[in-house]
């Protein structure tokens, strides 16, 4: 019976965690694509010489972006936009650590 709670309590866990991290992607994709593609389409992230090389200038380069813009986002949901698009197109880690 203690096995079953332990296991149970540990797939509860993973699935609270795979839907966070999922929220925190669609709440990114929901104010990049309301905002970013205003000024710009997503070839921005994929052309061969982009200048964004790794997470912490991705990071930086969302809040120029934001202040640039006027956005007011908190600190929460730029790092939801970083975590979309190092998810969706850079792939240089965890974005969750540019919090």
């Amino acid at each position: 019976m203690i096995k079953v709670t332990l296991i149970s309590l540990a797939s509860l866990s993973l699935v609270l965690t795979s839907l966070a991290a999922d929220a925190d992607i669609r709440r990114g994709k929901t104010l990049h694509d309301e905002n970013c593609t205003r000024c710009h389409d997503s070839s921005v992230y994929t052309r061969p010489n982009h200048r964004v090389t790794d997470l912490d200038m991705l990071n930086q380069q969302v809040h120029r972006c934001r202040d640039s813009q006027g956005f007011t986002w908190p600190e929460d949901q730029v790092s939801d936009v970083v975590h979309y698009l190092n998810n969706t197109y850079y792939h240089f880690g965890d974005a969750k650590t540019t919090k």
